[in-house]
Order: C-alpha cells, then sequence, then structure tokens
C-alpha cells in the first residue's frame, strides 16, 4: 500500500476561512481579555501599547464584526453542502461517539487495548465544533447587550447588563484556555496537523487519525457525488433562499453595529475625559467620609433644593459642572438635560435616561443603590425643585 498517498481533508476556501477565524478570534482575545482584567499590570501595558482603551474598543468592535460575517458566511455554507450536495452531516455528535470517548479514555488510561476507529470528524473534533458553536451565540447575544445597553435597557432589567458583561468575560476565557490547552495539544502537540494549511492528509496521517473513513474511502463506500442535472436542480431552489437568508443575516450583522451609537452624550465633542480611573477604596469609612457620603440629612424635604440637589453635587459635579454639556450645577440645568434630550422624566423614573443608564452600570460614575432609589423617589414626585 502506497503510505505516501495523500487524501483531501480541506479545499481552499475551508482553508481561507480558518485563516480568518484565526486572525478574528486572536485580536479578539488581545483585545478583550485586557478589558476583563483592566487594572492589572499586564492588562494596563497591553491597552497603552494597542494606543489606548478607546481604540483597543475600535478594534475589538471591528474584529468581532469580522467574526459574526465569517459565521453568516459558514452557515451558508454548510447549508450548500447540506441541501445542494447532499454531503452527509457528519460533524453531528451521535450515540457513537460517546462509546468512542470512552474507549479512548480507557485506552489512554491501559484498561483497553484497542483505540476507537473513527470516521471523518473525531468525538474530540465534533466537541471542539460545537463548543465553538455554543461559544459563538454567547458572545454575540451577549456583546449585542454590551454595545447597546440602553436598548438591552429598555427590554431587560439593568441586571442584565452586567450579567451579560460577566457571561462575556467568562466565556471569551474560556474559549482562550480552550484553543490554548485543549486545541494546541491535539492539532499541534500530539501530531502537528498540517491538513488545514496544505489541504491534505497522507495515509499514515490518515490510519492515525481517521481509520474508518480510510477504509470506506479504500472499499468504494464512500459518498457517491450526485450528478450534474440534481446538483442544478437544487441550486435553484437553494440559491434563492440563500440570498434572502444572507441579505437577512447582513442586515442583522449591520443592526448590531449600528443600532445604538452610544450611551448619552453627556460631554461635548471638543472635550476630553477619563474613561477608566481605578480608585481604592477605603476599607473603614472615617466620620468625615460618613458624614459627606449622604448629603441627605434626615428629615430634609425630597426636593432639589432640600437635598436632590446636593446629591447630584457631590457626585456628578466634577465631570458635569458649568463647562458645557450636560450640567447638575442648577435644578435648571438638570431638567434643560443633554444635548441629546431630556435626562429626567418628572413622574417617570424608569422612562429616565438618568435613571437607566445608572441601572445598566455604563456610566463611569455611579451613584449607590440607596442614593438612586431616593433620585428615583423624587423623579416619581414629580422632580420637584423647592
Amino acid at each position: 500500500m502506497n503510505e505516501s498517498k495523500t487524501f483531501t481533508r480541506f479545499n481552499l476556501a475551508q482553508r481561507v476561512e480558518h485563516v480568518i477565524l484565526i486572525v478574528s478570534f486572536t485580536v479578539l482575545c488581545l483585545t478583550g481579555l485586557p478589558q476583563k482584567f483592566v487594572g492589572l499590570g499586564w492588562a494596563e501595558s497591553m491597552i497603552a501599547l494597542m494606543g489606548g482603551i478607546e481604540t483597543v474598543r475600535i478594534i475589538h468592535r471591528i474584529a468581532a464584526t469580522v467574526f459574526i460575517l465569517q459565521t453568516v458566511y459558514h452557515v451558508v455554507v454548510l447549508g450548500y453542502k447540506l441541501f445542494v450536495l447532499r454531503l452527509a452531516a457528519s460533524i453531528m455528535p451521535t450515540f457513537q461517539d460517546v462509546r468512542d470517548g470512552t474507549q479512548a479514555l480507557l485506552f489512554n488510561l491501559g484498561f483497553s487495548k484497542r483505540h476507537p476507529k473513527m470516521g471523518r470528524y473525531t468525538f474530540d473534533e465534533k466537541l471542539e465544533y460545537w463548543a465553538m458553536i455554543w461559544g459563538t451565540v454567547v458572545m454575540v447575544l451577549t456583546g449585542f447587550m454590551l454595545w447597546n445597553p440602553i436598548a438591552t435597557a429598555n427590554v431587560f432589567p439593568g441586571e442584565f447588563i452586567p450579567a451579560a458583561k460577566a457571561a462575556h468575560g467568562g466565556e471569551a476565557l474560556l474559549a482562550f484556555l480552550g484553543i490554548l490547552i485543549w486545541h494546541t495539544y491535539h492539532v499541534h502537540l500530539r501530531h502537528f496537523n498540517r491538513s488545514i494549511w496544505n489541504g491534505k492528509l497522507t495515509r499514515e496521517e490518515m490510519v492515525r487519525e481517521h481509520p474508518l473513513e480510510l477504509e470506506q474511502i479504500e472499499a468504494g463506500k464512500a459518498q457517491p457525488k450526485a450528478t450534474g442535472m440534481e446538483i442544478g436542480r437544487r441550486k435553484k431552489v437553494f440559491y434563492p433562499i440563500a440570498g434572502v437568508l444572507s441579505l437577512a443575516l447582513l442586515a442583522v450583522t449591520i443592526f448590531f453595529v449600528t443600532f445604538e451609537e452610544s450611551a448619552l452624550a453627556t460631554i461635548p465633542p471638543a472635550e476630553t475625559a477619563v474613561v477608566f480611573s481605578p480608585q481604592t477604596p477605603t476599607p473603614i469609612p472615617t466620620a468625615e467620609q460618613q458624614a459627606t457620603a449622604a448629603p441627605a440629612q434626615p428629615g430634609a424635604a425630597l426636593t432639589w433644593d432640600g437635598s436632590v440637589g446636593a446629591l447630584f453635587q457631590q457626585r456628578c459635579g466634577n465631570c458635569h459642572g458649568a463647562a458645557g454639556g450636560f450640567s447638575v450645577k442648577t435644578y435648571a440645568d438638570v431638567m434643560k438635560g443633554s444635548a441629546e434630550g431630556a435626562v429626567i422624566v418628572p413622574g417617570d423614573p424608569e422612562g429616565s435616561p438618568l435613571v437607566i443608564q445608572q441601572e445598566s452600570g455604563s456610566h463611569p460614575g455611579l451613584f449607590t443603590a440607596d442614593e438612586l432609589a431616593l433620585i428615583k423617589e423624587w423623579i416619581a414626585a414629580g422632580a420637584p425643585e423647592k
């Protein structure tokens, strides 16, 4: 038997798709993980090296867009292979994969002398593929919520946004470690698999990795190719459906990345502000801190002049003074709102953009839960001045 004979595993389009996946995933990790661990020395150094947090966020979103478009392409191509070419859905998990996984475990532990004979996709390859699919769904859903926090808060409670942030960061870390440990070992360390680069596997590699598929090929039992007429008829059905689906998914992608320009624009474009300024909290508040932490005194009227104005001045006055943009200097300034419109809607705390933004947790400066409850009570009462 000619051991130097090669078998085609991946065509050029599949190899290019893999390169795009590698690049977009790597950029997402390089720009996303430092944001998850912001405050640590290595993360701060990486952010600074890439041009600062705003540049990092822009690069991250561009890579996310490329990743989404690549996913759309993968879905369409998968439909073509299943419907037009009628290829077997060999990537789908079956109960045989459970048996193969158990047999491989017993073999690796020395309890069995027989390694499982597997087909085109082994149980560990299927596990990695479907983990990527699951991760993509989680990252896209949570990414949309973080990209569009106000839209999210209009539909779900504000707690969903920090929950999405935790899920997004956790899944990102899991994906990174999965590629670093699982994929690196199985594809590069255990045996360096070059098929994703040259598209070929040698017969020796087929015997080792996919013996069942090799037996089917050499026995002439590989899935027969459809005739040109059959493929032509299916293409006439598939292309219109795929075209409409592709346009719909492209529209969803554009909607994803352009739905919400930003949160409330309270700082004019000409100004700059510190995006992230970590502070070390005092473990036990001093008497002076306790006195200034709650400007609303017992018995003070729930009005702007009575208590609310002092609270706004203390929490927001440093950034939102009289230099332009949204100002909390006077009652009239607050009710005037920002360049985007009213920030407070008297009588409707849940519909007030200020409350929505605070509950989303997306603003650099946040009121405490008690302070926000006081502000909501004031707005519900009509946001009185005196």
